[in-house]
């Protein structure tokens, strides 16, 4: 029998080619088993796209850094190894970040931004009745017009204990206060004890359109001509900024001489509804620095230096001529409810007039954000105003892109902005809004009289129930609660 002999080299060449052949098809067959379904994952990638992308805090995060993941693969398996966006949104940042957020419905949150939610018309605060107990009572500091709680006749400096019967605490205020119908009982107080007045008020939410403009008056005291301007949001649309200037142009024509802006309530919003009233508030100014703005090291590197700062106008966004007062002093209200836009209007006007603060430290929020969607350079329309958002969710996030400094670099005030004149909200005296006597306003008419201040000390011995420490508020159950946004989105992609 012949036997067929084949020569090494040729063996060698037939075994490597097998070989290969071989280890080519299995390391296919693991790539495929490996590869991520991107519709898996795709809320997901959004989300970090976007915070790789522009996030304000992008280098204290290690998985944000550009050179983190060694491959697609394994930046698809971190993604996809998180069991929601929610908690993947929430570990792509730095634990001191309070003011990032989600939300999982991005028309909800234009009318949020609108000014549109749903409301029972009440604005409340909540604290402990007693130090060492979770038990929370409830206070309504104003009552929104056309409402349910108007309807029921709810008030100003009305008290809570329980809702539907259940009293509150610590751990069940949030769902209680949260659904859309639920009772109140109101309280008074009697010898620094809550005792239940016998009425229960039944309020009943439905979507509503709020007004940040809340109150607005001339007043003349003692031959002075004073504006009073009682401002609860930087909502910024064109409706409520048009209504804004035009309060302004009543006080120009009135010729006040001086302006008390309240902003006791005011959580913040549009920034560049903060810069067109701070604007009104003076006049002379135009042109001259508001804000500087810091960014993450990709986008404070991108452009020249003048991108990065923000001037007095004097045009509000609809283009109309700002009515403006040209005010070398201003008194504002402030207090730890003022957060972000409030803040941004009493640090940028600082080094240009007196800026007398009354009231409480402020909440200390010097961050702006703004909004991505799940779109071709996280705009939610093109140029013609076509949407081009991803069908396939709603997601949106919100996260921050740069803090604010004012003109001498003053910023990161995380303890806030501590007041001129210290004094703080007290059932004993709550006062009305807007009446002279209220205690707040009085301190500020106190001040533009010359008249000497009552001290914080004197004024807290003075009163029997107990300090308005806030545990929380209405509004902290809205998504965009104490925030500040930017609405003209730069994206270097």
């Amino acid at each position: 029998m012949k036997k067929l002999f084949l020569p090494v080299f040729l063996l060698g060449i037939f075994f490597t080619s097998c070989s290969k052949d071989d280890v080519q098809e299995e390391v296919e067959e693991v790539e495929e088993i490996e590869k991520i379904d991107p519709e898996e994952i795709e809320v997901e990638s959004f989300i970090y796209s976007g915070m790789n992308e522009i996030y304000l805090y992008k280098a204290d995060v290690p998985e944000l850094a550009d050179d983190f993941f060694s491959s697609t693969l394994d930046k698809d398996k971190f993604l996809a190894s998180y069991d929601s966006p929610e908690v993947l949104y929430e570990d792509l940042q730095p634990e001191f970040d309070d003011f990032s957020f989600m939300h999982h419905d991005y028309e909800e949150l234009i009318k949020m931004f609108s000014g549109i939610s749903k409301s029972n018309g009440i604005d409340f605060g909540l604290t402990y009745i007693e130090e060492g107990s979770n038990a929370l009572w409830g206070y309504v500091r104003y009552v929104l017009p056309g409402t349910s709680a108007e309807d029921q006749g709810v008030k100003r400096g009305d008290i809570f204990t329980s809702i539907n019967g259940i009293k509150l605490n610590d751990e069940n205020y949030q769902k209680l206060l949260t659904g859309d119908t639920y009772s109140i009982d109101i309280n008074r107080i009697e010898e620094g004890k809550f005792v239940s007045s016998g009425k229960t008020i039944t309020l009943v939410s439905s979507e509503y359109k709020e007004n940040p403009i809340f109150r607005y008056d001339i007043l003349e005291v003692e031959g002075k001509k004073i504006g009073y301007l009682l401002y609860n949001g930087f909502t910024g649309t064109d409706e409520f900024d048009s209504q804004l200037n035009s309060v302004f142009a009543e006080f120009k024509n009135a010729s006040v001489s001086d302006l008390v802006l309240d902003l006791r309530y005011n959580g913040g919003g549009s920034v560049e509804t903060a810069v067109d009233l701070a604007s009104m508030i003076t006049g002379q100014y135009k042109n001259e620095i508001f804000i500087k703005e810091f960014w993450n090291e990709k986008y404070q590197n991108a452009w020249s230096s003048e991108n990065y700062l923000t001037r007095f106008d004097s045009q509000i966004r609809t283009g109309e001529t700002t009515n403006s007062l040209g005010l070398n002093k201003v008194h504002i209200i402030a207090t730890r409810s003022s957060a972000s836009a409030s803040e941004l209007i009493i640090n940028g006007l600082e080094p240009y007039i007196d800026v007398v603060h009354i009231g409480k430290t402020t909440r200390g929020k010097f961050q702006a954000s703004t909004t991505l969607y799940d779109a071709p350079n996280f705009y939610r329309t093109d140029s013609e105003g076509n949407v081009h958002v991803n069908p396939n969710h709603k997601y949106v996030i919100q996260p921050l892109i740069f803090k604010s400094a004012n003109k001498d670099g003053k910023t990161d005030f995380v303890d806030g902005l501590f007041p001129d004149i210290d004094i703080r909200e007290n059932l004993s005296n709550y006062g009305t809004l807007g009446d002279i006597s209220e205690p707040l306003l009085q301190a500020a008419l106190n001040s533009i009289l010359g008249i000497a201040q009552e001290t914080a000390s004197a004024n807290q011995k003075r009163m029997n129930r107990p300090e308005l420490k806030m545990l929380g508020e209405s509004d902290m159950f809205l998504p965009n609660y104490q925030r500040m946004y930017e609405n003209n989105l730069p994206i270097l992609k």
